[in-house]
Protein backbone atom coordinates (compact mmCIF):
# COMPACT_ATOMS: atom_id res chain seq x y z
CA UNK A 1 0.00 0.00 0.00
CA UNK A 2 2.97 2.62 0.43
CA UNK A 3 4.90 1.17 -2.35
CA UNK A 4 6.02 3.91 -5.02
CA UNK A 5 7.59 2.46 -7.63
CA UNK A 6 6.90 3.50 -11.08
CA UNK A 7 5.45 6.72 -10.19
CA UNK A 8 7.03 10.35 -10.27
CA UNK A 9 7.30 13.13 -7.68
CA UNK A 10 8.07 16.46 -8.07
CA UNK A 11 9.29 18.23 -5.02
CA UNK A 12 9.55 22.56 -5.20
CA UNK A 13 11.74 23.51 -2.70
CA UNK A 14 13.05 20.27 -2.94
CA UNK A 15 17.11 20.71 -2.72
CA UNK A 16 16.82 21.28 1.50
CA UNK A 17 15.40 21.65 4.67
CA UNK A 18 11.73 20.29 4.80
CA UNK A 19 11.66 20.03 0.86
CA UNK A 20 14.66 17.62 1.04
CA UNK A 21 13.20 15.57 4.02
CA UNK A 22 9.74 14.99 1.44
CA UNK A 23 11.79 14.25 -1.23
CA UNK A 24 13.65 11.41 1.03
CA UNK A 25 10.20 10.54 1.89
CA UNK A 26 8.84 10.06 -1.25
CA UNK A 27 12.56 8.36 -2.57
CA UNK A 28 12.53 5.71 0.01
CA UNK A 29 9.18 4.47 -0.98
CA UNK A 30 10.64 3.48 -4.17
CA UNK A 31 9.24 6.97 -6.67
CA UNK A 32 11.49 8.76 -8.81
CA UNK A 33 11.94 12.41 -7.62
CA UNK A 34 12.82 15.45 -9.63
CA UNK A 35 13.67 18.37 -7.42
CA UNK A 36 13.27 21.79 -8.40
CA UNK A 37 14.61 25.15 -6.81
CA UNK A 38 16.80 27.93 -7.53
CA UNK A 39 20.32 27.03 -6.05
CA UNK A 40 22.33 25.26 -8.57
CA UNK A 41 24.77 23.45 -6.02
CA UNK A 42 22.15 22.67 -3.99
CA UNK A 43 20.13 21.03 -6.42
CA UNK A 44 23.38 18.93 -7.05
CA UNK A 45 23.64 17.78 -3.23
CA UNK A 46 20.31 16.63 -3.03
CA UNK A 47 20.06 14.73 -6.24
CA UNK A 48 23.55 13.12 -4.78
CA UNK A 49 21.62 12.29 -1.49
CA UNK A 50 18.13 10.87 -3.41
CA UNK A 51 20.77 8.75 -5.64
CA UNK A 52 23.16 7.39 -2.76
CA UNK A 53 19.25 6.02 -1.63
CA UNK A 54 19.03 4.18 -4.78
CA UNK A 55 16.28 6.25 -6.14
CA UNK A 56 16.18 7.84 -9.38
CA UNK A 57 16.52 11.52 -9.18
CA UNK A 58 16.97 14.86 -11.13
CA UNK A 59 17.00 18.42 -10.92
CA UNK A 60 15.64 21.47 -12.52
CA UNK A 61 15.99 24.79 -12.00
CA UNK A 62 13.28 27.29 -11.55
CA UNK A 63 11.39 30.69 -10.08
CA UNK A 64 8.01 29.24 -8.88
CA UNK A 65 6.73 33.02 -8.95
CA UNK A 66 6.97 33.01 -12.81
CA UNK A 67 4.19 30.66 -14.54
CA UNK A 68 6.53 30.03 -17.58
CA UNK A 69 9.23 28.62 -15.05
CA UNK A 70 6.61 26.76 -13.35
CA UNK A 71 5.53 25.03 -16.72
CA UNK A 72 8.76 24.46 -17.90
CA UNK A 73 9.56 22.55 -14.70
CA UNK A 74 6.45 20.48 -15.12
CA UNK A 75 7.21 19.82 -18.78
CA UNK A 76 10.89 18.84 -17.83
CA UNK A 77 9.87 16.53 -15.69
CA UNK A 78 7.19 14.60 -17.44
CA UNK A 79 10.34 14.56 -20.57
CA UNK A 80 13.08 13.01 -18.23
CA UNK A 81 10.69 10.76 -16.69
CA UNK A 82 7.52 10.16 -18.69
CA UNK A 83 4.88 11.10 -16.09
CA UNK A 84 4.37 12.99 -12.94
CA UNK A 85 2.24 11.56 -10.26
CA UNK A 86 3.07 13.26 -7.52
CA UNK A 87 3.32 17.10 -6.92
CA UNK A 88 4.92 18.20 -3.31
CA UNK A 89 4.46 22.21 -3.53
CA UNK A 90 7.42 23.33 -0.48
CA UNK A 91 8.47 26.67 -1.88
CA UNK A 92 8.55 29.12 0.16
CA UNK A 93 10.06 32.05 1.61
CA UNK A 94 9.15 34.41 5.04
CA UNK A 95 10.24 37.96 5.56
CA UNK A 96 9.53 38.99 8.98
CA UNK A 97 7.91 42.51 10.15
CA UNK A 98 5.24 43.82 11.99
CA UNK A 99 2.21 44.82 9.77
CA UNK A 100 2.07 48.29 10.82
CA UNK A 101 5.17 49.06 8.56
CA UNK A 102 5.19 46.09 6.11
CA UNK A 103 6.32 46.72 2.54
CA UNK A 104 3.72 45.93 -0.03
CA UNK A 105 6.97 44.74 -2.02
CA UNK A 106 7.66 42.64 0.93
CA UNK A 107 3.67 41.50 1.13
CA UNK A 108 3.51 40.59 -2.44
CA UNK A 109 7.17 38.35 -2.57
CA UNK A 110 5.50 35.99 0.35
CA UNK A 111 2.33 35.60 -1.24
CA UNK A 112 3.91 35.01 -4.37
CA UNK A 113 6.33 32.44 -3.70
CA UNK A 114 3.92 30.51 -0.93
CA UNK A 115 0.60 30.63 -1.94
CA UNK A 116 0.41 31.73 -5.87
CA UNK A 117 3.22 29.30 -6.38
CA UNK A 118 0.94 26.47 -4.92
CA UNK A 119 -1.54 27.26 -7.47
CA UNK A 120 0.10 28.13 -10.97
CA UNK A 121 2.29 24.25 -10.25
CA UNK A 122 -1.09 22.55 -9.19
CA UNK A 123 -2.39 24.18 -12.45
CA UNK A 124 0.53 22.70 -14.45
CA UNK A 125 0.81 19.69 -13.20
CA UNK A 126 -3.29 19.22 -13.33
CA UNK A 127 -3.59 16.77 -16.62
CA UNK A 128 -0.53 14.77 -15.67
CA UNK A 129 -1.73 14.17 -12.39
CA UNK A 130 -5.36 13.39 -14.01
CA UNK A 131 -4.25 11.12 -16.72
CA UNK A 132 -1.84 8.87 -14.43
CA UNK A 133 -4.91 8.08 -12.41
CA UNK A 134 -4.04 8.34 -8.95
CA UNK A 135 -2.51 11.92 -8.85
CA UNK A 136 -1.20 13.60 -5.48
CA UNK A 137 -0.71 16.69 -4.52
CA UNK A 138 1.05 17.59 -1.21
CA UNK A 139 1.21 21.24 -0.30
CA UNK A 140 3.26 22.51 2.24
CA UNK A 141 1.38 24.61 4.72
CA UNK A 142 2.40 26.10 8.45
CA UNK A 143 0.75 26.02 11.81
CA UNK A 144 0.75 29.56 11.80
CA UNK A 145 -2.37 28.87 9.39
CA UNK A 146 -3.82 28.15 12.96
CA UNK A 147 -2.68 31.01 14.93
CA UNK A 148 -0.91 34.26 14.79
CA UNK A 149 2.06 35.86 15.71
CA UNK A 150 3.34 39.17 15.51
CA UNK A 151 5.88 39.35 12.80
CA UNK A 152 4.73 37.10 10.25
CA UNK A 153 1.27 38.55 9.05
CA UNK A 154 2.15 37.89 5.29
CA UNK A 155 3.66 34.61 5.87
CA UNK A 156 0.59 33.41 7.94
CA UNK A 157 -1.92 35.20 5.45
CA UNK A 158 -0.28 32.94 2.45
CA UNK A 159 -0.16 29.91 4.55
CA UNK A 160 -3.75 30.41 5.47
CA UNK A 161 -4.43 30.26 1.64
CA UNK A 162 -2.52 27.41 1.24
CA UNK A 163 -5.06 25.42 3.67
CA UNK A 164 -8.13 26.94 1.86
CA UNK A 165 -6.17 26.37 -2.06
CA UNK A 166 -5.75 23.07 -0.44
CA UNK A 167 -9.32 22.38 0.00
CA UNK A 168 -10.76 23.83 -2.95
CA UNK A 169 -8.55 21.82 -5.10
CA UNK A 170 -9.38 18.50 -2.96
CA UNK A 171 -13.11 19.49 -4.22
CA UNK A 172 -12.38 20.31 -7.45
CA UNK A 173 -10.10 17.25 -8.46
CA UNK A 174 -11.52 14.28 -6.57
CA UNK A 175 -13.15 13.13 -9.49
CA UNK A 176 -9.93 13.28 -11.39
CA UNK A 177 -8.52 10.66 -9.03
CA UNK A 178 -6.35 13.42 -7.79
CA UNK A 179 -6.36 13.89 -4.06
CA UNK A 180 -5.05 16.82 -2.58
CA UNK A 181 -3.85 17.36 1.32
CA UNK A 182 -1.77 19.90 3.57
CA UNK A 183 0.80 19.40 5.87
CA UNK A 184 1.44 22.28 8.66
CA UNK A 185 4.64 21.83 10.05
CA UNK A 186 5.42 23.20 13.37
CA UNK A 187 9.47 24.48 14.60
CA UNK A 188 11.69 22.78 12.80
CA UNK A 189 15.09 23.38 12.86
CA UNK A 190 15.69 24.46 9.36
CA UNK A 191 17.79 27.33 7.66
CA UNK A 192 15.33 29.64 7.95
CA UNK A 193 14.50 29.39 11.92
CA UNK A 194 18.13 28.99 12.84
CA UNK A 195 17.91 32.69 11.62
CA UNK A 196 14.84 33.29 13.28
CA UNK A 197 17.11 31.81 16.73
CA UNK A 198 19.25 34.21 16.07
CA UNK A 199 16.57 37.10 15.75
CA UNK A 200 14.80 36.05 18.31
CA UNK A 201 16.90 34.83 21.41
CA UNK A 202 14.08 33.20 23.36
CA UNK A 203 12.17 31.61 20.82
CA UNK A 204 14.51 28.13 21.51
CA UNK A 205 13.64 27.81 25.22
CA UNK A 206 9.80 29.06 24.28
CA UNK A 207 9.63 26.08 21.29
CA UNK A 208 10.93 23.20 24.15
CA UNK A 209 9.01 24.51 26.70
CA UNK A 210 5.43 24.20 24.57
CA UNK A 211 5.94 21.56 22.45
CA UNK A 212 5.08 18.12 24.13
CA UNK A 213 7.60 16.23 21.85
CA UNK A 214 10.31 18.32 24.02
CA UNK A 215 12.30 18.87 20.50
CA UNK A 216 12.37 20.71 17.43
CA UNK A 217 11.66 19.06 14.91
CA UNK A 218 13.68 17.56 11.73
CA UNK A 219 13.20 17.67 7.86
CA UNK A 220 13.83 13.67 8.66
CA UNK A 221 10.34 14.01 10.59
CA UNK A 222 8.53 14.73 7.08
CA UNK A 223 9.57 11.35 5.12
CA UNK A 224 7.11 9.23 6.78
CA UNK A 225 3.61 12.17 5.88
CA UNK A 226 5.11 12.59 2.58
CA UNK A 227 5.46 8.80 1.43
CA UNK A 228 1.78 8.14 2.92
CA UNK A 229 0.11 11.00 1.18
CA UNK A 230 2.06 9.81 -1.71
CA UNK A 231 0.57 6.22 -1.41
CA UNK A 232 -2.72 4.55 -2.30
CA UNK A 233 -2.79 3.95 1.29
CA UNK A 234 -4.24 7.87 1.57
CA UNK A 235 -6.38 7.51 -1.84
CA UNK A 236 -9.40 8.12 0.38
CA UNK A 237 -7.80 10.87 2.42
CA UNK A 238 -8.42 14.54 0.28
CA UNK A 239 -8.70 17.76 1.63
CA UNK A 240 -7.04 17.62 4.87
CA UNK A 241 -4.43 20.14 6.60
CA UNK A 242 -2.36 17.30 9.07
CA UNK A 243 0.20 19.38 11.73
CA UNK A 244 3.32 18.08 12.06
CA UNK A 245 4.73 20.15 14.90
CA UNK A 246 5.42 17.56 17.76
CA UNK A 247 2.18 18.60 19.46
CA UNK A 248 3.36 22.42 20.05
CA UNK A 249 -0.44 23.65 18.09
CA UNK A 250 -2.83 21.19 20.62
CA UNK A 251 -1.37 23.25 23.48
CA UNK A 252 -3.18 25.79 25.02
Amino acid sequence: MFDLTGRVGLVTGGNGGIGLGLARGLARAGAAVMVAGRDAAKNAAAVAELRALGAEAEAVMVDVTSADSVAAMVARTVERFGRLDILVNNAGTNIRNRPEVYRPEDWHTVLATNLTSTMLASQAAWPHLKGGGHGRVINNGSMLSIFGLPLHAAYGASKGGVVQLTKSLAVAWAADGITVNCILPGWIDTELTRKARRDMPALHDNVLARTPKGRWGDPADFEGIAAFLASDAAAFITGVAIPVDGGFSIQG
